[in-house]
C-alpha cells in the first residue's frame, strides 16, 4: 500500500486518553506548533463521551496532523462491521484506525479491507503491552497469534503495525519477522513511559524503520505538558 501517514520518518504521537474536552485541548494547544509529534491518537474514552466529530474539532482547531482513533479494540467483532466502523471514522475526520484482530484472520481481512476502501490507514497490532496477555505469560491469547495478525496484514499490504514498545526483544522479533514479508514497515509503539518502555531502546529494536512513540500520561500528566513532550520528541527526532 505504501500509504505515508506522517511527514516525519521518527517522532512522537500524543495518546490523549483524558476524559473532557478541555484536558484534550490544554494538550493540542501546548504541543500542536512542536517539531517531532506525528499526530494524536484518540481513544473510546473521549469518543464514547462526545463522539469522534466532536473530538477531531478540538484537534483541528490547533492542527492538521492526522487523527489516529484507537476503539481498545476494533476489529474483534464480526467481519461486516468492518465497513460501518470504516466509515465512522471517515465521517469524523479521522485518518487511520488501530485495530487488534483478535477476532481471527475473516475479521482482520475485512477491516483491514473496508479501512482501506475508505481511505483510512490501517495500523494492525497484534501483541500488547500489558502482562499476562499470552498464554505463555498465563493470558488467553495463543503464543503465535500475534505472528499471524501480522502476516495477515503484512500481506494486504499494510504499512502500520502496533508493537509493544516495552517489549524491547519482542519488537526486535516481529520487526524481522514483519520486514521479511514487507520491505519498508513501520512502527507505532504504545507502553513506552509509564508502562517502562524506553524510546531509545524500541527505536533501536527497528533498525532505522520509521518509528513512533505513543506516549500518554508522561505528557498528559506532565506538571509542565510542553517540555516533558520536548524532551521525548528530541529523542525521538535524534534518530533522523
Amino acid at each position: 500500500m505504501n500509504n505515508s501517514l506522517f511527514s516525519i520518518k521518527h517522532g512522537i504521537i500524543p495518546a490523549c486518553d483524558v476524559e473532557t474536552l478541555k484536558e484534550l485541548e490544554v494538550i493540542v494547544r501546548e504541543i500542536s506548533n512542536m517539531r517531532g509529534i506525528a499526530g494524536y491518537k484518540v481513544g473510546c474514552t473521549l469518543a464514547l463521551n462526545y463522539g469522534l466529530s466532536k473530538v477531531a474539532a478540538i484537534i483541528r482547531k490547533f492542527s492538521d496532523l492526522p487523527i489516529i482513533y484507537d476503539h481498545q479494540k476494533a476489529s474483534t467483532d464480526i467481519p461486516q462491521l468492518g465497513e460501518k466502523f470504516a466509515e465512522v471514522c471517515r465521517k469524523n475526520d479521522v485518518q487511520s484506525a488501530i485495530i487488534f484482530p483478535q477476532s481471527g484472520p475473516r475479521t482482520e481481512e475485512a477491516f483491514i479491507s473496508a479501512l482501506i476502501n475508505k481511505g483510512l490507514v490501517p495500523m494492525v497490532g497484534g501483541e500488547m503491552t500489558h502482562p499476562m496477555y499470552l498464554i505463555e505469560d498465563g493470558g488467553f491469547i495463543r503464543n503465535d497469534a500475534p505472528k499471524r495478525m501480522y502476516e495477515i496484514a503484512a500481506k494486504m499490504g499494510v504499512d502500520y503495525f502496533i508493537l509493544p514498545g516495552n517489549k524491547p526483544d519482542t519488537i526486535r522479533k516481529y520487526h524481522r519477522f514483519i520486514q521479511s514479508i514487507t520491505k519498508t514497515p513501520k512502527y507505532c509503539m504504545p507502553g513506552i513511559g509509564a508502562q517502562g518502555g524506553d524510546i531509545e531502546k524500541a527505536f533501536k529494536a527497528v533498525e532505522n524503520a520509521q518509528a513512533y512513540a505513543i506516549i500518554g500520561s508522561s505528557i498528559y500528566k506532565a506538571k509542565n505538558i510542553k517540555e516533558a513532550t520536548k524532551e521525548l520528541c528530541e529523542i525521538a527526532l535524534s534518530f533522523g
